[in-house]
């Protein structure tokens, strides 16, 4: 990968297996749009920014260099041979391909409390709603930023909340529970910090001390937000994905990658309509 500023951009040349649309738009992240085609912007922490993909690379519009090495370059997991996890996944059928149907997709680096939350209100959820009530979560507790986009709230601001004042947000049950977590953040309960250094099983039992925190939810959490990439999150869609796919068990050296193999997996059977030819509805 080669980068260079100019005019207040970075352009990006040489990074493989980096598909815009279908890494920000697969259900891992849930404030990203498309403005233009292959062009989107968004949110990742506290950071606004626009990205075009191009024949020629990526453009990261108006980026500081700073930024773009300290930050972006670590959330789209830059410094990971997604080419080379692909030459080994390819080994398996199934996984050739899922992997071949969707190569530039890769598992982005989130804050963990900003996935906590989100995976929280994905249970039981659809992409379009989950970003609405995203969207109205920052717009109603977090703070303007230059970009006219909003921050994530902090656990400290969603803490001091009812039920009642999540209403707005239209999050149904999960209002109980993004409270529950702003409250155990916040009082340190649950420390977000000491996460790093569990194993991603006691991470997993960390997290669900969490009111409304299950299997799934704790890994997404880890997985998108922590990079435990162990981690292989199951909803009843991807069980049955899996046990279509791979009715004898996902072999072990998939398991080896089992967060990016997870993904590949999810996007190729929830898009692809050749993902289950001949099983029966």
């Amino acid at each position: 990968m080669e980068y260079r500023q100019e005019n207040g951009n970075i352009t990006v040349t040489g990074l493989s297996c980096l598909d815009l649309k279908d890494t920000l738009d697969c259900g891992q992240a849930f404030r990203w749009r498309e403005v233009d085609e292959n062009t989107f912007e968004g949110m990742a922490g506290n950071r606004y920014l626009k990205i075009k993909q191009s024949e020629n690379g990526y453009c990261f519009f108006d980026t500081t260099e700073e930024d773009f090495l300290g930050f972006w370059c670590e959330y789209f997991d830059m410094q990971t041979d997604y080419k080379e996890i692909c030459r080994r996944l390819i080994k398996d059928p199934v996984m050739e391909k899922a992997a071949c149907y969707a190569p530039g997709i890769r598992v982005l680096r989130q804050d963990g409390w900003e996935a906590l939350i989100s995976f929280i209100i994905s249970q039981n959820n659809n992409v379009s709603r989950i970003k609405g009530i995203i969207q109205r979560l920052c717009e109603t507790f977090g703070e303007k930023m230059p970009s006219g986009w909003y921050s994530f709230p902090t656990a400290q601001r969603l803490a001091q909340c009812s039920v009642e004042d999540l209403a707005p947000l239209r999050a149904g049950f999960r209002a109980k529970y993004i409270i529950d977590a702003a409250q155990k953040v916040a009082s340190g309960e649950v420390d977000l910090e000491k996460i790093a250094a569990m194993t991603s099983d006691d991470a997993q039992a960390y997290l669900m001390k969490i009111k409304g925190v299950g299997v799934k939810v704790a890994d997404c959490t880890l997985l998108y937000g922590f990079a435990k990439m162990d981690r292989f999150p199951q909803d009843v869609w991807i069980k049955r994905a899996t046990a279509y796919l791979y009715p004898d068990g996902v072999p072990d050296f998939v398991m080896e990658h089992a967060g990016i193999a997870q993904q590949y997996i999810f996007h190729y059977a929830r898009t692809c309509p050749q993902a289950f030819e001949g099983m029966e509805k």
